[in-house]
């Protein structure tokens, strides 16, 4: 049985269970888990990281854990009683947990690792912790480290920071919001702002000396040196090296490690030195032999200087070389140093040696206590410590030094007799008074123990040695008294005995007679002769004698003065126990001179402070024994005695002494009646402020008004204790009179800064330090009362000294800080005044930091839910006081600029900060009784607004993101959780007082607006949060936005009528609202939508303007990321069901209808643009896009958008054809105008005319990238006409060259031919626009099939491949999934036209190909009922599927929609016929590449030739003819006579082909091959017979052939004369097959003049005559017609098909550069024919509509009508319409060509191809230009080029070759006959798609039909006029114009309001 559990709460899960067993609860190791019953062994519960799901566990995997239970029952918070750092600790690091791992797969390694390394550590100290066993110091610094480390984490994973106290979190509910705000801040400085160090300290380490000779041991000694003051700031370090130039004790770090301690801020730069002086310990000269002398003379050797500053730029911890130099003269060793530093070359120079001194050095910042517990290491293998100088700046108590330091100045010695001067070496002694030597006190510098004497270095040869060697005496306190210091002088001689000849000595006393001690400064002392020890051993003997010349004694005068010799040296005391000064010691023993009290009390003031402190207690007993011995006569001398000790003390040098007075205070001060003396005197000096002149003494007395209040409330106890409370009246009234003094004092006003208000401001800098004391004595309510009357008196005038007002602010700041203010009782008495004081300061926005900290300090007192009655009360007091004036000054701070300066920056965010959190604590204190009588307060309406519109306003600005740093989100939410709280309260206000008659537009608006940007906060996005995170912001607020969100609907209804004044503007914001993922928010606010269609339609009868705003709108915000697909279904299914009732339900309907399309098209836009690169995917979603705003929504501003986006798309994706088509959508809809234009997404403002020309010429700039040069040129030539109508000749000229490049490119220049694809995408789970949607697709350079396969499944990773062609069923449309179904397609180009022609290059027809494509055709071969085994042809049917797109390709997209499929049947006998067609073709194409030696092998060839004829041998042709030639076929299809007569002249015409191929092979077969060439011969012999062909017509000459144009014509009809010569027609007739057929490998014709190409392979005659002498067989086929590839091709092979190129495609590359010779070139002899009415299309009508057509809904009438004003187009008006009406057909836009040219040949072989075989001069024949605008033969038909960013590639392509479908023969002879051309009466169609883009423009003959040579004109003089402008044929009738049966509605038209952009 299930038993609620009563103590076993909570529990950490210890090993992982599975859940397997029924409702078994999965866990994890380390989960934690809420237990909620129990049952034997088990236990059921949830995880708390998923409380939803509850189930049961074994209580065996759970460890128990200590926790406290709240809210029991139902909804039970379990907590765990542990340390809150423990529970921090555990909760981020599971945070941190999943973020880690994120880092590895963002592959940020290095903070990867680092955040391991910190974890590791945080659970190491988290073990620490739970062990328990800490001691309490040992535990505050774990926390410490771990609190450190979690802040580390945090900030660097971008958490939030969190407040802490004492190393726990803190609970904002609990403390105070300024309290909050303040551990924030100071987290937040203390993260980004670490204080300077305040002292510095530097690291020596001796390494070694560098020389190549030492030989001998040197002493080496450091101090720092100031440069700027010229003396040492630091005692020495000093150290020995042995003869290797290494320390001479390794093994002690301390002997060669220093720490140069105490170095301040200041003294770090660059004329601070480290000075190293080297001495070296050996004989007089340094080159003297070893035998010389045995005595070793300390001498000098070098010196080394380096500058601070140079450690100061980087870090110095390499080692450091120094460079050693030596003086020139050894007299000037003293300061060699200087002038190294001075860089006095001349003095000094570089060491023989060239020594190097290598040290180490490094700078350490910081307290030195810190840098040990940093750097123990440094300080546990030791380091000696070096001191400053003296004193540090910072003299602590208790401090114990009496150092002397000595240093040896210089001596001046007579010569003693001698020729040469001395070798002085000084040796020095410590003798106490009895006259014994006192060990072990003589320090040469840290680094070496002290010695008992000391020998100065020798200077060789000088009477005048100057050494200036500082040594340090440590004597101690008790051996100074009675010691002296004696010097003894020798000569050192350099002989061999190298004796030291004593000569003379000197002694000084360290203290005088009278207890002074040696005078700082220098002192010369006299050198008395002696030359005996013996002499010195007894110091009596001399100590009688002067000592120094500055104090001589009695009779010795006149012997002294004539002394020579002197002997200089200079001392520094440094003691805490010893004092130099005679007043000082005059002072103590004031007893033993009373008469000399009232001097020594005024010399008091002269003595050095540090004199003062050292014996502060002994002064203070005096001054107050003297007070206590005569009041009367010393009371006033005796205070200003005091006054200058307290004041003293205020130096921050002594500072540390005032625990020093407040100890003697209370525990050594005896003088219990001094209080009266003090206060008579302090009043006294107070009285008499007001009339001094002279305020510097009584200024002085102000400062020490705390210590005189101490010395006083001390004394008044000391007097109670004694006498038991007596006087006690008469003490209130003294001081009661003496406050009244000051009361008196403070309220004086005086203007400007005047010498009484200085004295105020320091009355009140001190006055709160008092209140500590009156405490003491007199109750809080009393001090209150005092201080509030004091601070009361001071004057309320704001134009007084301002510094005087800033303290006057302190004072209270102080007062609000002392323990005065934190009773309750005080505080309600002093809290009138402070308020009081500080509305004043801000309405005068005056001190505002100083304001904002006072408030602060108030609001700290003030927990949250203190009920007590004096919290209410007081807020009272602070409402009615400052609310007002808090609101108007965080306007007026937020309003202002803000400061440059990052410190000036930071400032004025924390006055920001304070004054916001004071608001919030102050608002989250108050109850409904306060806002009740704050709205009640407000007399007028008005008042009430603006206090509305204020609060509203200042809650905005406390809203913004950057009011608190980002990580701050603590604080953001209880500032939202304030603010949402008063907003409720004020909600009410709004309600009852400005609605109905009383409506306030600005006011309602400011509440939305607020109510708006609130719900929108990153920080509220709950979403967003980690679930531990979110889970605990519920807990504690609840979902902020939906409770604003309910607030906002509930004003909102209460509105009315009044809601029309907020529609459409708040349509916005709601929708903003709406799109937050939350699910209870969107229900409350969606509806709000069907209110506004209401209202709105009630107003105007539609919703126009709602539906505008929510369109615009939902735009910007989609993009931001905004919405989901959740929301898309939710305000549809909301919507719908809110209208259902309504009149207006249609045209609701219609709206939501659109408003969710346009959201779906957004979200895929959205979701497409998260991926990386740009692919299809992008592209197509933006089309879908852009088509649906223009179409649908006709939003032009948002149309233009998206054409720029999809512009750069394409440019990055490089499909600059594509990005030149969409640009052009936008050129569509200007106009040559000058209308000025505003500002636009990267466009300048400037007029219509100047964009659109910038527009052209980006448009051409990226066709020509595209290599679409033909679109280029069509461009240039529009552009230009309007340079041309400016006059601009100078863009005009630019303007042709540049149309001239890129004809240039076009014959020049190389272009692939790309593949198309077919791919259709099925199932739910695609983007909408793509589900359920086929599109063919242009491929890439170069890419096929498989390429392009691998591609959309990368594009679609979840995509599945359908393997066949099939189309799919109902089942795969609806699948979950995603299906791939791709397929190459063949492209049906619509221009065949230019195709055919003959003379046309490869790089011309390219374009054509490939380019305006509409139609696609995919073939799938089947057999239809029983299958021939014998013969499968029988029963080989052909699937044939044309493809029709909404939009030709290419075009703005790389894919397009199928709009339409057409599926036919092709019958076995059309298929054969295809077939025939198709390699009749292929053979033709191979000939003629092989005469015109194209081919370099003729290996093709040969292979063509045996597959025919071996096939047709074996079976081919015959297998044919056995299945529709037999007798029941042609009765069973009486239908196919015709075919079956086409397939028959195929044959025909295939094995003339033959015949004519087999001559051409056997000119060019090697010598290997000619067995297989003959074997092919019998073969087709055979071949014939099997066709019964004994021989060809009568008309053919014999082998070898040669065709007439090139390939061999065969009869057609079955009577062959039926053309006669005299008047040839053509007879229509319609194909076997209705389906054009192409193939795609074909790259020329044989259409050819083949007769001059054999003549030259043959040696005949080259007469061309004698080509066309020859007789064509009669035949009505066409040897160069277009034919489709083999029917045979299965549905996988399409476009390995057309993949496999020829053997012979490998050649293109040179048959298509080689330059031929004229003779080499074919000519064309084309034979015009007229289009069957399948595929013909008339010119005229082609320049309807605009160029680039986005729009796939426009049907096709739509699409042909008459262009508007703006559509893109060239049309050219008159002469096309006068063309038309003429009834005249044009021939296809060719380039103009030049009236002469370097090759005439060429020309007649393009222009006229009989001339060039009828030319008599072979080689000179001369080019003529046709009229450009004379018509030929209305047979002709002009088809249009296409756009295309394609090109063809390198790969030979069978091309389509113009055919002839009439029957003629050339007459006999030299005469050609001319046929007469006749058109069909069947009227001719157009296309109803939107025409090829380019020629349609194009109306003008550039290039004439090519006429028999007999018709041609003449060639004139004159060169043709400019190329006339493009003529446009109008259509004739609009009926017939549309192929197309499906009519779709016409799309609304786009309004021209596009001018503007």
């Amino acid at each position: 049985m299930w038993i609620p559990t009563e103590h076993e709460k909570y529990g950490v899960v210890i090993a992982s269970f599975r859940g397997t067993i029924p409702h078994g609860l999965s866990l994890e190791i380390g989960d934690t888990v809420q237990i909620l019953e129990k049952c034997d062994h088990w236990y059921r519960g949830f995880a708390l990281k998923n409380p939803n799901i509850k189930g049961t566990f074994p209580s065996n995997y759970i460890h128990l854990k200590n926790a406290c239970v709240k809210n029991k029952g139902q909804f039970e918070m379990v907590i765990p009683t542990e340390d809150s750092v423990i529970t921090e600790m555990t909760s981020t690091l599971r945070d941190w947990g999943t973020m880690w791992k994120q880092l590895y797969v963002r592959n940020e390694g290095d903070l990867f690792h680092r955040l391991w390394h910190i974890m590791n550590e945080i659970l190491d100290l988290r073990r620490q912790v739970l062990v328990g066993h800490l001691t309490h110091d040992r535990m505050k610094d774990v926390k410490r480290h771990i609190t450190a480390r979690l802040d580390w984490g945090n900030e660097q994973l971008g958490l939030d920071l969190v407040p802490r106290k004492e190393y726990a979190m803190v609970d904002p509910e609990e403390i105070s919001i300024t309290e909050l705000y303040r551990l924030m801040e100071h987290r937040h400085r203390k993260k980004d702002t670490p204080v300077p160090a305040s002292s510095h300290h530097l690291f020596v380490q001796m390494k070694s000396l560098m020389c190549s000779n030492l030989g001998e041991e040197l002493e080496v000694i450091f101090s720092l040196f100031d440069s700027k003051e010229n003396r040492p700031i630091s005692e020495r370090f000093f150290l020995r090296l042995n003869r290797n130039g290494l320390p001479k004790c390794p093994e002690k770090p301390e002997r060669h490690c220093s720490l140069f301690v105490d170095l301040s801020s200041s003294e770090l730069r660059k004329d601070i030195y480290i000075t190293v002086h080297i001495i070296r310990i050996g004989r007089m000269g340094a080159g003297e032999k070893k035998n010389a002398c045995n005595v070793q003379y300390r001498r000098p050797f070098g010196c080394a200087v380096l500058s601070i500053a140079d450690l100061l730029a980087g870090d110095a911890k390499d080692d450091l070389i120094l460079k050693v130099y030596m003086c020139n003269t050894e007299s000037d060793w003293y300061q060699i140093h200087e002038n190294i530093i001075k860089k006095l070359n001349v003095r000094y120079n570089l060491t023989g040696s060239n020594a190097g001194l290598a040290v180490s050095l490094q700078l350490f910042h910081g307290d030195i206590e810190q840098i040990r517990r940093d750097y123990t290491s440094m300080f546990t293998h030791g380091v000696s410590i070096t001191r400053k100088l003296g004193f540090s700046n910072i003299i602590m108590p208790g401090e114990m030094r009496n150092d002397l330091y000595i240093t040896i100045e210089r001596g001046e010695f007579e010569k003693g007799g001698k020729s040469v001067a001395r070798n002085v070496e000084v040796m020095m002694y410590i003798v106490d008074n009895g006259g014994q030597i006192l060990k072990d006190f003589i320090s040469f510098g840290s680094g070496e123990p002290p010695a008992s004497k000391f020998h100065s270095f020798v200077l060789y040869h000088n009477n005048s040695p100057r050494w200036a060697e500082l040594l340090k005496l440590p004597i101690p306190v008790d051996k100074f008294r009675g010691a002296h210091i004696r010097f003894e002088f020798r000569h050192c001689s350099t002989k061999e005995k190298g004796e030291k000849k004593l000569f003379g000595f000197s002694f000084v006393p360290l203290m005088q007679e009278n207890g002074r001690t040696l005078p700082d400064g220098t002192h010369e002392l006299i050198v008395h002769k002696c030359e005996e020890n013996t002499y010195l051993q007894d110091s009596s003997h001399y100590l009688k004698l002067p000592f120094s010349k500055g104090i001589l004694l009695g009779n010795n005068n006149q012997a002294i003065k004539n002394t020579k010799e002197s002997f200089w040296i200079t001392s520094f005391l440094c003691s805490t126990k010893l004092t130099q000064n005679g007043d000082m010691l005059d002072l103590l023993k004031w007893r033993a001179h009373p008469d000399k009290i009232a001097g020594c009390l005024t010399k008091l003031k002269e003595i050095d402070g540090s004199e003062i402190v050292k014996f502060l207690q002994d002064t203070l007993d005096t001054l107050f024994g003297i007070l206590d011995e005569n009041s009367q006569k010393y009371g006033s001398k005796v205070f200003d005695s005091l006054v200058h000790i307290i004041n003293l003390l205020q130096d921050s040098k002594f500072q540390h002494f005032k625990p020093v007075m407040d100890t003697y205070i209370e525990s050594h001060f005896a003088g219990a009646l001094a209080y009266r003396d003090l206060i008579k005197v302090l009043k006294w000096h107070v009285d008499r402020v007001t009339d001094m002149e002279v305020q510097e003494h009584i200024h002085d007395v102000l400062k020490a008004l705390e210590y005189i209040f101490k010395y006083i409330v001390q004394s008044r106890r000391l007097f109670s204790l004694a006498t038991g409370g007596q006087n006690e009246e008469e003490f209130r009234c003294c001081i009661q009179e003496l406050l009244m003094s000051i009361r008196f004092f403070l309220s004086q006003e005086s203007k400007g800064a005047s010498a009484l208000s200085q004295s105020q401001a320091v009355f009140l800098s001190s006055f709160p330090a008092v209140y500590s004391e009156l405490l003491k004595l007199f109750d809080v309510r009393e001090v209150a009362n005092l201080v509030h009357d004091t601070l009361g008196s001071l004057p309320t005038i704001m134009h007084v000294d301002e510094s005087l007002q800033a303290v006057k602010l302190q004072c209270i700041g102080k007062t609000v800080e002392s323990q005065l203010y934190t009773n309750p009782d005080s505080r309600y008495i002093l809290l009138p005044v402070v308020l009081h004081h500080l509305h004043m300061h801000l309405q005068e926005q005056k001190d505002l930091t100083m304001c904002a900290r006072i408030l602060s300090n108030i609001f700290c007192f003030i927990k949250k839910n203190s009920s007590e009655k004096s919290v209410l009360e007081e807020i009272d007091v602070i409402v009615n006081s400052l609310l007002d004036i808090l609101l108007r000054t965080i306007l007026e701070i937020t309003s202002r600029p803000q400061p440059s300066g990052s410190a000036m920056r930071l400032q004025f965010q924390d006055v920001t900060g304070e004054f916001v959190s004071c608001l919030l604590s102050l608002l989250r204190q108050m109850t409904d009784r306060h806002y009740q009588q704050l709205l009640d307060r407000f007399n007028t309406k008005d008042e009430l607004r603006d206090f509305l519109l204020q609060i509203f306003t200042v809650f905005r600005i406390l809203i913004r993101p950057e009011m608190f740093p980002k990580d701050w989100t603590v604080m953001r939410l209880v500032a939202n959780n304030v603010i949402i709280t008063t907003v409720l309260y004020l909600s009410d206000a709004l309600r009852k007082n400005f609605l109905n008659e009383n409506f306030d537009y600005k006011i309602w608006d400011s509440y939305f607006y607020l109510a708006v940007i609130f719900i929108n906060q990153l920080c509220l996005q709950l979403e967003m949060f980690t679930p531990s995170k979110k889970k605990k912001v519920l807990e504690k607020y609840g979902d902020m936005r939906v409770t604003m969100g309910c607030e906002i609907f509930s004003m909102w209804q209460n509105l009315g009528e009044h809601k029309l004044h907020f529609i459409p503007a708040l349509i916005g914001p709601f929708l903003e609202v709406t799109l937050i993922p939350q699910p209870d928010l969107r229900n409350v606010m969606i509806p709000i939508f069907h209110d506004m269609m209401d209202w709105e339609q009630r107003r105007s009868g539609n919703f126009k303007q709602v539906e505008a705003k929510l369109i615009d709108k939902l735009d910007s915000l989609m993009s931001e990321g905004k919405g989901d697909e959740t929301y898309r279904e939710l305000f549809n299914s909301i919507l719908l069901k809110k209208i259902e009732r309504e009149t207006w339900r249609e045209s609701g309907v219609s709206l939501i209808a659109t408003v969710t399309r346009l959201m779906e098209r957004l979200l895929d836009y959205r979701d497409c643009m998260k991926m990386g690169e740009v692919d299809g995917k992008k592209i197509g979603c933006t089309v879908s896009l852009l088509n649906f705003y223009k179409t649908e929504l006709n939003k032009e501003e948002m149309y233009i958008r998206y054409i720029h986006k999809l512009y750069d798309l394409h440019l990055k994706a490089q499909n600059f054809t594509e990005a030149a088509y969409t640009l052009l959508l936008y050129d569509e809809l200007l106009e040559w105008s000058d209308r000025p234009l505003r500002e636009f997404l990267n466009y300048p403002m400037q007029t219509e005319w100047q964009r659109k020309e910038y527009l052209h010429l980006t448009i051409i700039q990226n066709f020509d990238r595209g290599k679409c040069w033909e679109n280029g040129i069509i461009l240039c030539r529009k552009i230009a006409e309007q340079y041309e109508s400016y006059y601009d000749y100078r863009n005009l000229s630019k303007m042709r060259m540049m149309e001239a490049s890129l004809y240039d490119k076009i014959m020049d220049q190389q272009r692939l031919e790309p593949e198309f694809f077919r791919v259709g995408f099925y199932g739910k789970k695609f983007p909408f626009f793509l589900r359920n949607k086929e599109f063919v697709c242009r491929g890439h350079d170069y890419e096929r099939l498989e390429a392009f396969q691998q591609r959309m499944l990368n594009e679609f990773p979840h995509a599945i491949a359908m393997q066949h062609a099939n189309q799919p069923d109902e089942t795969i449309f609806q699948a979950e999934a995603q299906y791939l179904q791709i397929y190459a397609v063949t492209p049906i180009p619509e221009s065949q036209e230019v195709l055919q022609r003959e003379g046309i290059p490869d790089n011309i027809k390219s374009f054509y190909k490939v380019n305006h494509i509409w139609r696609f055709r995919y073939d799938r071969p089947f057999h239809k009922g029983t299958k021939d085994k014998e013969n499968e042809f029988k029963s080989l049917w052909v699937e044939r599927t044309t493809l029709i797109l909404v939009q030709s390709l290419p075009g703005i997209s790389r894919w397009f929609e199928v709009e339409k499929r057409e599926v036919v049947e092709m019958s076995p006998l059309e298929n054969a016929i295809e077939v025939l067609e198709n390699k009749n073709q292929q053979l033709r194409t191979l000939i003629s590449q092989c005469q015109t030696r194209q081919m370099q092998n003729i290996n093709p060839l040969t292979m063509c030739l045996n597959g025919v004829i071996d096939a047709a041998v074996n079976g081919g042709v015959a297998r044919y003819q056995e299945a529709f030639f037999v007798k029941e076929y042609i009765l069973n299809h009486p239908q196919d006579g015709e075919k079956i007569t086409r397939l028959r002249e195929l044959m025909l015409e295939q094995a003339q082909i033959l015949e004519f191929g087999l001559a051409v092979h056997e000119k060019f077969v090697p010598q290997d091959m000619r067995p297989l060439h003959k074997k092919l011969v019998d073969q087709f012999f055979v071949m014939k017979s099997s066709l019964g062909i004994q021989e060809f017509s009568a008309c053919v000459q014999a082998s070898p052939v040669h065709f007439p144009n090139g390939s061999p014509r065969v009869c057609r009809n079955s009577a062959p004369a039926s053309m006669s010569p005299e008047g040839a027609r053509v007879i229509p007739r319609r194909s076997p097959l209705s389906y054009p057929a192409v193939n795609r490998y074909s790259s020329s014709s044989l259409s050819s003049q083949a007769s001059a190409e054999v003549s030259n392979i043959t040696g005949q005659s080259e007469s061309s005559d004698e080509v066309f002498n020859m007789q064509p067989s009669p035949s009505t086929s066409s040897l160069s017609s277009t034919h489709s590839a083999s029917p045979n091709v299965t549905s996988s092979a399409p476009s390995s098909a057309r993949a496999s190129p020829l053997l012979s495609d490998k050649h293109k590359h040179s048959r298509e550069n080689s330059c031929l010779s004229p003779r080499e070139r074919p000519c064309s002899a084309i034979y015009p024919i007229p289009s069957e009415p399948s595929q013909r299309m008339l010119l005229n009508n082609f320049g309807d509509g605009a160029l680039p057509r986005s729009d796939p809904n426009l049907s096709g009438p739509e699409k042909a009508v008459n262009p508007t004003p703006s559509s893109w187009s060239l049309d050219s008006g008159k002469e096309a319409r006068n063309m038309s009406e003429s009834g005249k057909l044009m021939s296809p836009p060719v380039p103009p060509r030049p009236t002469q040219t370097a090759s005439p040949a060429r020309h007649v072989a393009l222009v006229s191809p009989s001339s060039a075989g009828r030319s008599p001069m072979k080689g000179s024949v001369q080019s003529f230009t046709p009229s450009p605008v004379e018509c030929h033969s209305s047979g002709l038909i002009s088809n249009s080029p296409v756009l295309s960013g394609s090109y063809s590639s390198g790969i030979s392509s069978l091309s389509r070759c113009s055919t002839s479908e009439t029957s003629g023969f050339e007459s006999q002879g030299n005469e050609q006959t001319i046929p007469n051309y006749s058109v069909s009466e069947e009227p001719m169609r157009k296309e109803s798609k939107t025409p090829p883009p380019y020629s349609v423009y194009e109306r003008t003959l550039r290039r004439p039909v090519p006429l028999p040579h007999s018709l041609s004109i003449p060639v004139t003089s004159d060169p043709p006029a400019l190329p006339p402008k493009p003529l446009q044929a109008r259509p004739n009738n609009l009926e017939n114009s549309s192929r197309r049966t499906e009519q779709v509605p016409r799309p609304r038209p786009l309004p021209r309001k596009v001018s503007q952009l």
